[in-house]
């Protein structure tokens, strides 16, 4: 557990293994497993089996791109209520923000990145995903409760 109190389980998805490295040694303390990924086309099978807490996403990779990563995890980040995706890259034009940003990123982040931005980031994300189930459990009890009631 982090000295926040908050740890997740943070899928970094990046074709370099510098930045990768990076990461995962300034995330260390804030996660309860780190899993990378090189290449972008296994982010889905990844994603799936790994159920990551929050994505950090480099937007430009090999195809697929950041963008298209996005575009194919938007159902199943729906269905799961909110996962929350960070967007890395050394682009600092409005297209590629605004681009991530429409199309599900919660967070955007340039490269290079600043190691305590990185892990504040990623703690009021897991931290706002930690409230966000905590409620979701809260109300299916409430639910049961309230059918048990009713019967």
């Amino acid at each position: 557990m982090s000295p926040s109190g908050v740890a997740g389980r943070i899928l970094i998805v990046d074709d370099e293994p510098a930045n990768i490295l990076l990461l995962e040694t300034i995330l260390a303390d804030t996660a309860s497993e780190i899993r990378s990924l090189q290449d972008s086309r296994q982010v889905e099978q990844v994603f799936t089996e790994f159920e990551p807490d929050i994505l950090l996403l480099d937007l430009h990779m090999p195809d697929p791109d950041g963008l298209e990563v996005l575009r194919r995890l938007r159902s199943v980040r729906n269905s799961l209520g909110f996962l929350p995706v960070i967007v890395l890259t050394g682009d600092t034009g409005k297209v590629a923000r605004n681009s991530a940003l429409i199309l599900g990123a919660d967070d955007f982040l340039t490269k290079p990145l600043d190691r305590e931005e990185v892990v504040l980031r990623v703690r009021n994300l897991l931290r706002t995903r930690q409230l966000y189930e905590e409620l979701a459990t809260a109300n299916a009890q409430r639910e049961q409760r309230r059918d048990r009631l009713t019967k």
